[in-house]
Order: structure tokens, then C-alpha cells, then sequence
């Protein structure tokens, strides 16, 4: 890896287990921008994903209109895809009913792996899945809850960014750094 973002993300955020409501919306929002695009696009563009979205504040991205819609399909400084867009706001409004619901996301999201990181043992990247039964599970719920742009690989990187899943590898200096945090 000599993308410095990627180093610096992979090294200190990337597996560590997340129980702060907004960082999963960052990550959920993030995700979903990324879809289809390479995550060093998506890091690069992650302080205006902040700017544009009220610092991942969930409460405040569920009241964007049409009008804050149309300024970030025009904002450089994220990826301006309308139906990426669109889903953010409209994922934000269904985190608020799952906050509602649960008392928190965290609260909803940890049950999928019993609560504590599921913790692989993969030697080589290739092992790596796109997807577990308990992303599908997740997935499948989020759609039920109205959530979009949540298909099962996205729910899984989700899972790998908030430390659901400890996906990296055995050798990797970090696997047993995450180790210790759970």
C-alpha cells in the first residue's frame, strides 16, 4: 500500500470496534458513496463528506430538502451522484427510527454478531469475502427498515469498518492490536 490515506486509514481506523452512533453513520454514508468506486476516491473526498453532511450528524441530514439536494450534486468536494445522495438523507431518517426503536444503532447493528467481533482468520487476501451470512442478514433488515443502497457488500465493508468483523489478515500487525480492543 503506498496510498498514504489508505496506510493511515487501514493502520489506525479501519477493524476497530465502533459503538458511537454518528461514526456509523459516517461509515454507512461513506459506504454507500463508495459503491462502485475505489475507497481511496471516497477517503479523499471524507472532509467534504463531512462539510456537506452536517459532520454526519444524523438528526440534521434526516431535514435536507430538494433545495440542499441540488447543492451537493453540484459540491466537488463529494461524490455528486443525485441517487447517492438521496440515500444518505433517506438513510438517515430510517437510522433515526432504528435510534428510536433500539436506543441506538450501535444497540441494532451489534446482535448481527452477537455482540461482540467476529473474528476471522484469513492469510491472504484472497480468503477475504465480499460477504457473510450475518451481512446478508443485516442487509436484508436494513431494506426491511427502508434503508438503500445497503446491499450485503456494502453491509459487509461496513462491518469490517466498525469492527464487527476482524477481517485482517493473521500476519498483519493490526490483527492482534484489534484483538486486544475487543
Amino acid at each position: 500500500m503506498d496510498n498514504p490515506l489508505i496506510v493511515q486509514y487501514h493502520d489506525r481506523e479501519w477493524g476497530v470496534p465502533v459503538h458511537d452512533d454518528r461514526r456509523h453513520f459516517e461509515f454507512l454514508v461513506l459506504e454507500a458513496a463508495q459503491a462502485g468506486l475505489n475507497w481511496s476516491i471516497v477517503l479523499k473526498k471524507r472532509e467534504g463528506y463531512r462539510r456537506a453532511f452536517s459532520q454526519f450528524d444524523p438528526e440534521k441530514v434526516a431535514r435536507y430538502t430538494e433545495r440542499r439536494v441540488q447543492k451537493l450534486t453540484l459540491d466537488p468536494a463529494i461524490i455528486r451522484n443525485r441517487m447517492k445522495i438521496e440515500a444518505a438523507i433517506r438513510n438517515a431518517r430510517a437510522f433515526l427510527a432504528i435510534q428510536e426503536e433500539f436506543g441506538s444503532f450501535d444497540a441494532y447493528c451489534w446482535p448481527f454478531v452477537d455482540g461482540q467481533p467476529k473474528l476471522n482468520r484469513w492469510k491472504a487476501t484472497g480468503e477475504i469475502p465480499a460477504t457473510s451470512p450475518e451481512s446478508d442478514a443485516f442487509s436484508k433488515d436494513l431494506k426491511r427498515r427502508r434503508f438503500t443502497f445497503v446491499g450485503s457488500t456494502i453491509v459487509y465493508a461496513h462491518m469490517q469498518a466498525v469492527g464487527m468483523v476482524n477481517d485482517h489478515l493473521v500476519d498483519c500487525f493490526r490483527y492482534r492490536e484489534i484483538r486486544r480492543l475487543e
